[in-house]
């Protein structure tokens, strides 16, 4: 039997934030978007709502940064990072055609973390 999610208003003003959102986020982001339109909402209202979108595949997530991101699109989140300087670079890969042989079941976004020695660091 599956737990029927109940509609509230808070729920609704995250959905309708989340709408407006055309770029990656962060709970705490939307948090305090949420909070200039109601005092009233709490983090935990937030985390739970995310939660569950991501479990009905209607939000996509990703680790940026050892923090959760969040996305509407079914897009790719790449990053090169350098392991002498730390320094993150984002990528885009629009091709994950090598995997389709690995992979039994269907692809729907990724993530990818490549780790090297930047330029700068190459240099020096």
């Amino acid at each position: 039997m599956t737990k029927k999610s109940r509609k509230t208003k808070q729920k609704e003003l995250i959905l309708s934030e989340i709408s407006t959102c055309n770029s990656l986020f962060t709970a705490d982001e939307l948090y305090k978007k949420l909070k200039k339109k109601d005092t009233t909402i709490g983090i935990a209202t937030v985390y739970r709502l995310l939660k569950d979108l991501r479990k009905k595949e209607e939000l996509h997530s990703f680790i940026c940064e050892r923090k959760m991101i969040y996305s509407r699109q079914k897009n790719n989140h790449c990053h090169f990072i350098c392991q002498k300087c730390d320094q993150t670079t984002h990528f885009t890969v629009d091709k994950i055609d090598f995997l389709k042989t690995k992979i039994k079941g269907e692809v729907c976004h990724f993530q990818i973390d490549v780790y090297g020695t930047c330029v700068k660091c190459l240099k020096t």
